[in-house]
């Protein structure tokens, strides 16, 4: 039932949705029915799927330098405190500037001849904070007991964080990677938005074209297939999650 009844409630809607739209008349143009979208995504499914792709390497490429980056400046945060009060504001400017608004100077100074480079550039922006801030919170949440048994044995720096600290901070890390994931994601979407020249390909770009053309059902195949990107790059990390915790965490023995 768990996996069963999200699945009827999205058919009953969609149901709903054909017998409404047909009903009341309303034009393709203004909300086309989810057979239209269908036969939309069916006859563009080979450049869907390849904007897709793009979108799907933008994506990667953020969230991996997001996590990357995170989770050293996290080490270097939690071992050296003049360091983190000297960039922090920096890093938290950063986060709260609307991307939107500083995308275009990232363009420009990267070239519109660096278009994906660009791209992922902007969706680690978004992508980074959350990450940090859930990685700097685990390592110091650690018991402080835990640092002096690891002191008395001997253990030095690197010693503690391999095999205290960085396992000891692994559920917040990955919970942060949750959320990055998911802002990656969107950070590639708002990016191809911006970038708006035709050379990025990605699926936003293919929104913005359909749109153009008023082919609506194409816009909304393709923001079915970002939703379904996004569906299934949530339910990987938690996949990941559990295979990393589900042994010996209390939050999956308690389930």
């Amino acid at each position: 039932m768990r996996y069963l009844t999200p699945v009827l409630l999205g058919m009953a809607l969609l149901a709903l949705w054909e017998i409404w739209v047909s009903a009341a008349s309303i034009p393709v143009f203004i909300l086309p029915p989810p057979s239209a979208i269908g036969a939309a995504l069916v006859d563009n499914f080979a450049s869907l799927i390849a904007a897709l792709w793009v979108t799907v390497k933008v994506t990667a490429a953020a969230f991996f330098w997001a996590a990357v980056s995170a989770i050293g400046l996290a080490i270097i945060f939690t071992r050296a405190r003049l360091i983190e009060m000297a960039l922090y504001p920096y890093v938290v400017t950063l986060q709260v500037t609307p991307v939107v608004a500083i995308a275009p100077l990232i363009l420009i100074w990267v070239g519109f001849d660096n278009v994906s480079r660009a791209l992922v550039i902007i969706a680690w922006i978004v992508a980074f904070f959350p990450m940090l801030t859930n990685t700097v919170q685990g390592l110091r949440s650690i018991d402080p007991q835990l640092h002096d048994l690891m002191r008395l044995s001997g253990a030095n720096w690197w010693q503690r964080l391999c095999y205290l600290e960085m396992p000891a901070a692994l559920p917040s890390i990955l919970t942060g990677a949750k959320i990055s994931g998911g802002l990656a994601l969107i950070g590639a979407v708002v990016a191809e938005f911006v970038a708006g020249s035709g050379a990025s390909t990605g699926l936003a770009w293919r929104i913005i074209e359909a749109g153009n053309r008023l082919e609506i059902a194409t816009m909304f195949a393709s923001l079915a297939l970002l939703s379904a990107l996004g569906i299934v790059l949530f339910y990987l990390l938690s996949f990941c999650e559990w295979l990393l915790l589900h042994r010996w965490h209390e939050s999956f023995r308690r389930g």
